[in-house]
């Protein structure tokens, strides 16, 4: 029988990477909240079990990363508040209950990391964030743009985030940089709606044409010193490493690739970050949410270097 002095990872209720669960934090640098929700998916159901299956996964994964120096919990003061209580409703009450809750945080600490979930969610993310800033750059990484007109008849899919956010004036097209785009097409270039409103996207082939540290170097030259909104949907990365998400597609760039094309965000001015689409029903071995977590760590990161520059 145990002492009961430490508890092992996985006998606690899981945090993001063990960070203190405050419901209602105030005054923190970054809170970690979760966002189950997948009724904006048109293909594969299950992401709203993504936020616990990333927590789950964040056990193996307590401290700092090989090469990134201090824990990013030892130079900011972060907080895991839970995750949005996000019922079966209509979308369009879902965003409001999202967008509530996040601006709510917002009002009492300096930034967000949300774990999806599906990629709808990120609409009503950017909605807080630019309350409290303003319009904001973004970058995004993505297998698809999700530039869309209205699908099955919805105006909040996973499909028409960034398209919603560019109508509502959230983000400057103009700096938007999308990452790892390929895949099927719906229409002969889903690309060029994006790129009609000067949007830069770096196609899959293009990260694999220059690499991921001139990818790096070419967001860093676009966004500039502006607040940036990161968002990363775990489709980006390819189904050899990331099988579980709610619309894999073959050909993308890897792992490493991605953790590398991300380590650009500490020189840039970040204000709030998102991780999305992990489907657990899909992810065999838990290697997709392993992942997530992989890359909720980096940002967590980055974002603690942007804030000691």
């Amino acid at each position: 029988m145990s002492s009961g002095a430490v508890e092992q990872n996985y006998a606690q209720n899981p945090t993001f990477m063990g960070i203190p669960r405050h419901a209602s934090p105030r005054g923190r640098d970054l809170v970690v909240i979760g966002a189950p929700y997948d009724a904006g998916t048109s293909h594969r159901p299950g992401t709203q079990l993504g936020p616990r299956a990333i927590r789950q996964g964040s056990d193996l994964l307590l401290g700092t990363g090989f090469g990134r120096g201090p824990a990013a919990s030892d130079i900011i003061d972060c907080a895991d508040a839970g995750d949005i209580d996000l019922g079966p409703g209509d979308a369009r009450t879902v965003m409001e209950v999202a967008q509530r809750s996040l601006q709510s945080l917002l009002e009492h600490n300096d930034a967000f990391l949300m774990l999806g979930g599906d990629h709808a969610l990120t609409l009503a993310a950017l909605r807080a964030v630019v309350r409290r800033h303003g319009m904001v750059a973004a970058v995004h990484l993505d297998a698809h743009c999700d530039t869309q007109p209205d699908v099955y008849g919805t105006e909040y899919h996973h499909g028409t985030t960034f398209r919603r956010a560019i109508e509502e004036r959230l983000i400057d097209p103009r700096r938007l940089v999308q990452i790892g785009v390929r895949g099927p097409r719906v229409e002969p270039d889903p690309q060029d709606g994006a790129r009609r409103h000067g949007t830069r996207v770096i196609t899959a082939a293009d990260v694999f044409a220059v690499g991921p540290s001139a990818t790096a170097r070419l967001i860093r030259e676009i966004i500039g010193d502006v607040p940036v909104y990161v968002s990363v949907g775990m489709d980006v990365v390819d189904p050899r490493f990331a099988p579980g998400t709610a619309a894999p597609a073959p050909d993308g760039p890897s792992s490493l690739d991605v953790l590398e094309v991300l380590r650009c965000v500490g020189d840039l001015e970040p204000v709030g970050f998102d991780v999305m689409g992990v489907c657990p029903p899909y992810d065999h071995g838990g290697v997709t949410s392993l992942l997530a977590t992989e890359v909720g760590a980096e940002l967590l990161y980055q974002f603690a270097r942007s804030r000691c520059r």
